[in-house]
């Protein structure tokens, strides 16, 4: 009599495909996030080289850049604060349809001009190791006291772009976290 011949997998290679499975499923996961985190990353410089044309644009027809109102907001839609996410407006002319916001709900960009002669644009990029991010060290850099979460924050601002006659960090002591 011979025996019946067995059909299937055995146990042990169930459990190595299963592990191999879990290592390309772990691999995928971060590859994807990481992936969204440079896009927003990317999107933010974009929405923060375009804000900055808009407010040259905006400089060439008022003689001036809008103020800040201290607390990172643009005060440039007819005097009173334009709001991230909406219209950038002043008198009929139309600067923007939609001024950016952050990719992230909780955190925001940063405006600040004291005196309409220059203007200084952060934001808060999730890719410490991003290039464009100063840094000292293995230590990234950020604004102090520049928010990008809200006004009384704490999450302070690591990138930004400003006005030709001024740099990004006058004014604002350059901490490394």
């Amino acid at each position: 009599m011979t025996k019946p011949k067995k059909n299937g997998f055995t146990l042990m290679e169930i459990l190595i495909v299963m592990v191999l499975l879990g290592f390309l499923v772990t691999a995928g996961v971060a590859s994807y996030t990481s992936s969204l985190t440079k896009s927003r990353d990317t999107k933010r410089k974009n929405d923060l080289r375009q804000i900055a044309i808009t407010l040259e644009a905006y400089n060439n027809d008022v003689g001036s850049y809008p103020l800040g109102d201290g607390e990172g907001e643009i005060m440039g839609c007819d005097g009173l604060a334009c709001q991230w996410g909406e219209a950038f407006q002043n008198g009929t002319t139309m600067y923007m349809v939609m001024l950016p916001g952050d990719a992230k709900s909780t955190q925001r960009y940063f405006y600040s001009s004291t005196d309409g002669s220059y203007f200084q644009l952060y934001a808060r990029l999730e890719n410490t190791k991003d290039s464009d991010i100063p840094h000292e060290g293995d230590d990234a850099g950020a604004y102090n006291g520049v928010y990008c979460d809200n006004p009384a924050g704490s999450l302070n601002c690591n990138y930004g772009v400003a006005s030709s006659n001024t740099q990004i960090n006058a004014g604002h002591t350059l901490i490394y976290e």
